[in-house]
C-alpha cells in the first residue's frame, strides 16, 4: 500500500499533457539523483479509477484525465503513459506477465496497449452503447471479454479486434468482469444484484448465484480458481458485505464478510503460501480496508 500510495498519491503537483489525441511517453518519471531524495512526476492529474497488476515490478492504472499510466511498485515512478481516450477511463487489466494493456473508458470503447510502443494504441474495440465498466482478458491474452451498462458482454479477438460475439440480458448493468484462471469462464457482477459465471466459448451464462439484496460492485477469482468473491453496496451499516462463493463442486455461498458501514468497492484474493493462511481484502466508502481470514472470516 505504501508504494502505491507513492505511485498514485502525489496529485498536488501538475505535469504538462500535450494536446495529441494519441500520445506514449515512455520518460515520465523525473530522473535526478539517485537516492532517497529522487522525485517522480505524479502517474495521473485526476483522481486514479482503476489498478492492476501488469509484472511483478509493474502496475497498469487509468484515471479520471483520460490516460493510461504503466508504474514500478519499486521506485514510484511512472514508465509509460498512454493517452487516446476521449473520456475518464474506468477500468484497466492485463494478463499477467504480459506486454498488452487493456484500458475501458466512459467513452464507450476499450483500447490495448503494447508496452514497447511508442505510438497509439494497437487495437480499438467500439461497440457498446454506454460506458464500459467490465474487463477481462484471457490467461494467453488472446480473448478479450467486455461489460457495459448496455446490459450486455462482448467477446473479442484482441489480434483482428473483430467482436466474437454479444450476448444481452434485461437489467444486466455490469460493474465488473474477472477471467478465471486457466478456464474458460468469466465471472460477471452486476447492478442486479447477481454474479453471473459466463462460458467464454459460447457466450452464455453457465450459472447464476443466487441474488444478493444490494448491488454487487467487484469481483475477484482465487488463484486456484475454485472460489469467487463478490461484494455489495450498502450504506449505515446494511448491506456492504463481501461473498465467497464455490466455483468446483456446491456453487454456492461459503461465506460471507461483514463489517463495513458503507458500500464496499473492490475486493481481492491475497496471495498465500506454505507461511500464510488464505485471505481476502475489502476497502470500501467507509474510508477502511479490510483483511479477512477467507476460511473464518475473522479480521487480520
Amino acid at each position: 500500500c505504501l508504494l502505491l500510495a507513492r505511485a498514485m498519491g502525489k496529485l498536488q503537483s501538475k505535469i504538462s499533457l500535450h494536446t495529441t489525441k494519441y500520445r506514449a511517453d515512455s520518460s515520465v518519471g523525473q530522473t535526478g539523483p539517485a537516492g532517497p531524495s529522487q522525485q517522480h512526476s505524479p502517474a495521473h492529474t485526476d483522481a486514479v479509477t482503476s489498478v492492476a497488476a501488469l509484472k511483478p515490478d509493474l502496475c497498469v492504472s487509468g484515471g479520471r484525465d483520460k490516460s493510461v499510466a504503466v508504474s514500478s511498485w519499486r521506485s514510484g515512478a511512472a514508465l509509460h503513459r498512454f493517452i487516446g481516450h476521449e473520456r475518464e477511463v474506468t477500468k484497466v487489466t492485463s494478463a499477467l506477465d504480459s506486454s498488452r494493456v487493456f484500458s475501458a473508458s466512459r467513452d464507450k470503447t476499450v483500447m490495448m496497449w503494447e508496452l514497447h510502443r511508442t505510438s497509439g494504441p494497437s487495437q480499438h474495440f467500439p461497440g457498446h452503447d454506454l460506458v464500459v465498466t467490465g474487463l477481462a482478458v484471457s490467461p494467453d491474452a488472446s480473448q478479450l471479454c467486455t461489460g457495459s451498462r448496455d446490459n450486455t458482454v462482448c467477446k473479442w479477438d484482441t489480434e483482428t479486434g473483430e467482436c466474437l460475439g454479444r450476448a444481452a440480458i434485461s437489467r444486466n448493468l455490469v460493474t465488473h468482469l474477472c477471467w478465471v484462471p486457466g478456464e474458460p469462464y468469466v465471472i460477471q457482477t452486476s447492478e442486479d444484484k447477481t454474479t453471473r459465471v459466463w462460458d467464454s466459448r459460447e457466450l452464455q451464462v453457465a450459472h447464476t448465484f443466487p441474488a444478493k439484496q444490494h448491488i454487487q460492485t467487484c469481483c475477484d477469482v482465487s488463484q486456484d480458481g475454485r472460489y469467487c468473491l463478490s461484494c455489495s453496496s450498502g450504506s449505515a451499516g446494511h448491506g456492504a458485505e463481501a461473498t465467497l462463493w464455490d466455483l468446483r463442486q456446491t456453487r454456492g455461498r461459503v461465506c460471507e464478510y461483514k463489517g463495513h458501514f458503507q458500500t464496499t468497492t473492490s475486493c481481492v484474493f491475497l496471495p498465500w503460501g506454505p507461511a500464510l493462511a488464505p485471505s481476502i481484502a475489502t476497502s470500501s466508502s467507509d474510508s477502511t480496508v479490510k483483511v479477512w481470514d477467507q476460511n473464518t472470516a475473522g479480521r487480520g
